[in-house]
């Protein structure tokens, strides 16, 4: 079993301490919180020991998750990784760039496993389907979420856009050619709403838009793809596949499926169109990814959402700001 330690007790790293619990993977030797009432409160709550000061924690454990506000997630990723300790650390990976290629190379050469908590890689929804989005050529995705003051600390495109950010650059496999975007600040020093146009050398273009001060919260992502369509809706985890395929040669449409015939007209081949509504398998996603790091650690495996993979999020969240940052410079 690996030793485990959560740095940071707040909302979220409660949540990673409650599930952490339930792996077997993992023996939970507690926590450090900065704040002396959150710690006291949440040591007699859960009954954990409540470690007097990072170093403390990292040098008793063999695990590293940190889960604090953006702005000190490099100060406690490098200390763990300076201890050769493995870290999870929830996203985004680092305050700017250049603190996230500091840990990648902290990463290597300190030669253990890094995770990014980049969660929505295992939304039960993106799951089922994410081995069949090979090869869009237009994704469109909206991540629209009513106003919670947690995470205004930072933009709208590092505290909900980077999820999409992840996303598509897991399922796109290729360089960034241009990007352009625009966004503005409503209620916070930052941008709370923004849109970004993500053009890719294969030709594949991506349009992202971002609110934290909407009406109704929504997480869908469209992607289009040589004969098909594929929607997913993250907060409800329901899917859609539309396919075009060559029709039957009887013409019939297949009665064991959503479907029916395409006539394109005189000397052209008909088409099926078919609609499929893939199974969800329901799971808890936090959970999921903690686990798939334990296993990473003790298999030797590839971390799912590597720190390079976090890192090149960054780096594309943060270009998207620089553009964000142009149209109102005067």
């Amino acid at each position: 079993m690996l030793k485990i330690g959560v740095i940071g007790a707040g909302h979220l790293g409660k949540i990673h301490l409650r599930q952490i619990k339930e792996i077997p993977e993992y023996t939970l030797a507690g926590f450090y919180d900065s704040d002396i009432h959150t710690a006291e409160t949440v040591s007699a709550e859960m009954q954990l020991y409540g470690f007097q000061s990072m170093d403390e924690l990292i040098k008793e454990v063999e695990v590293v998750d940190v889960v604090v506000p953006t702005i000190f997630h490099y100060k406690c990723v490098e200390a763990a990784l300076k201890k050769s300790r493995h870290v999870f650390v929830e996203k985004p990976l680092a305050g700017n760039v250049a603190e996230a290629k500091r840990l990648v190379s902290l990463a290597r050469e300190a030669n253990v496993k890094t995770q990014v908590g980049q969660v929505e890689r295992f939304n039960p929804a993106f799951l089922a389907v994410k081995d069949i989005c090979d090869s869009p050529m237009f994704i469109e995705a909206h991540r629209l979420a009513q106003f919670n003051p947690r995470g205004t600390d930072v933009s709208v495109v590092l505290d909900l856009m980077i999820h999409d950010i992840d996303i598509v650059l897991s399922i796109v496999k290729s360089g960034i050619k241009r990007i352009s975007a625009s966004g503005v600040a409503v209620v916070s020093d930052t941008p709370d709403i923004a849109n970004a146009r993500i053009e890719f050398d294969n030709g594949c273009v991506a349009n992202l838009t971002a609110s934290r001060i909407s009406m109704k919260n929504m997480r869908k992502v469209r992607l289009f793809q040589k004969d098909a369509y594929i929607s997913i809706d993250m907060l409800s985890h329901k899917t859609e596949i539309v396919q075009i395929k060559d029709a039957p040669p009887d013409g019939v449409a297949d009665p064991t499926r959503f479907s029916s015939i395409l006539d394109l007209g005189e000397n052209k081949p008909k088409k099926q169109l078919t609609l499929d509504i893939p199974d969800i398998k329901p799971n808890n996603a936090i959970r999921m990814e903690l686990s798939a790091f334990a296993e990473a650690i003790t298999e030797d495996k590839t971390p799912i959402v590597t720190i390079e993979d976090g890192a090149k999020a960054l780096e594309t969240a943060y270009k998207i700001i620089e553009k964000i940052n142009l149209i109102h410079t005067p």
